[in-house]
């Protein structure tokens, strides 16, 4: 297995887009006083020996050009990467043992199914090595895999393509899995089909991966622990649990969970945090030793919010969204303070258009600096 290491990575989105059409560019020169942006901006991440680690954001947060660059795809302005302690600076990419899965499946058009999966093989002059790894690889791809080996890729489904483009991927026998939204071109069917089938190869082998998605419940689903990426930079690593819980800044916290967390604005007097728009109150600890008039943003999850009769958080719903299984509704309100959400007991009876109030349950507030967004 493979332990990856990145140290203050930085990529310019001058080299990034270089590297789209020229590849192996070497590193661009800057002008002379021209103000350096980066796609990746001092990126320090380690993905441990056989986890799967999630990168998880927006579009053009730079993730996609992450994996690329631990592909070596695009070769780095600034900083380090390193398998195993060796650095791969100048490694090629089809040196560095690495089996990709691209969104867009980059299959051969003109090969058949079986001619994909083996091209490796074919590259390196192993052809007599091919028969034998197309059987192995179709035994594990499952049920229905063989019936597609004949077929050119004009002639199967998009999940088809994308069962084939994994199946290209193993028969590489790679140490490194890189997927590179790889479920996107999916409908919602095929989208959960695939991605069970993906968390079985990937419990089989135990390989190291990197999957990059904008999907929470896909990293959710195949990943051990997941990295939130903002504009070039890494927020905060962890596995689900611990960035729902315990988020470091305001941005994971609104990013990581459905609905996102709900963001109050308040002050801190007498060490009580007071809403700016709303009637409530909330004592703090004396450890936090707040500033008097310190701005504090207050973040509540929707469930931890209690439905009360006069007085909290007061807003208009505007949206009820079933939750059958927890025997629930998630109200969406709209508020002087701005849009929440809560989880309302489905035996309350709310409807759209009720004026309806709520308390943060104490033990479950998170509190963020208003300026910097960080944890307090």
């Amino acid at each position: 297995m493979t332990t990856i290491r990145l140290y203050d990575v930085r990529v310019s989105f001058e080299q990034a887009a270089l590297a789209q059409h020229t590849f192996g560019a070497p590193p661009l020169p800057l002008p002379s006083g021209a103000p350096r942006r980066f796609a990746l901006d001092g990126v320090n991440l380690e993905i441990r020996h056989g986890e799967t680690l999630g990168v998880l954001g927006a579009s053009g947060c730079g993730k996609s050009t992450l994996l690329r660059a631990i592909a070596g795809l695009v070769p780095l302005s600034e900083g380090v990467i390193t398998y195993d302690d060796q650095d791969m600076k100048d490694v090629p990419p089809g040196e560095r043992g690495i089996g990709i899965v691209f969104q867009n499946y980059a299959l051969y058009p003109n090969m058949t199914s079986y001619e994909n999966v083996g091209f490796f093989l074919r590259l390196r002059k192993r052809d007599h090595e091919i028969p034998e790894r197309v059987r192995e690889v179709s035994r594990v791809m499952g049920i229905g895999f063989r019936a597609l080996l004949d077929k050119h890729p004009g002639q199967l489904s998009g999940g088809e393509r994308q069962r084939v483009a994994v199946a290209r991927c193993i028969a590489r026998d790679p140490k490194v899995f890189l997927f590179d939204e790889p479920l996107s071109n999916l409908d919602a069917k095929l989208r959960v089909q695939t991605r069970n089938e993906l968390k079985r190869l990937i419990n089989r082998y135990r390989v190291t991966g990197v999957y990059v998605t904008h999907d929470q419940h896909e990293a959710l689903a195949i990943c051990d622990r997941i990295a939130i990426m903002h504009e070039g930079r890494i927020e905060q690593v962890g596995t689900a649990n611990m960035l729902y819980e315990r988020p470091l800044s305001a941005l994971v916290a609104t990013f990581f969970g459905y609905p996102p967390m709900n963001l109050f604005e308040g002050i801190v007097v007498e060490n009580i945090w007071q809403s700016q728009t709303a009637d409530l109150h909330l004592p703090l600890s004396r450890d936090l030793a707040l500033g008097e008039g310190r701005r504090v943003t207050l973040g509540v999850r929707a469930e931890h919010m209690r439905l009360v009769s006069e007085g909290g958080l007061r807003g208009e719903i505007v949206l009820l969204e079933p939750m059958p299984i927890q025997r629930a509704v998630m109200a969406y309100l709209e508020a002087p303070s701005g849009k929440f959400a809560a989880q309302v007991p489905l035996e309350a009876g709310v409807r759209i258009g009720e004026r309806i109030g709520f308390v943060p349950e104490l033990e479950h507030v998170h509190l963020f600096d208003t300026r910097s967004g960080r944890r307090l």
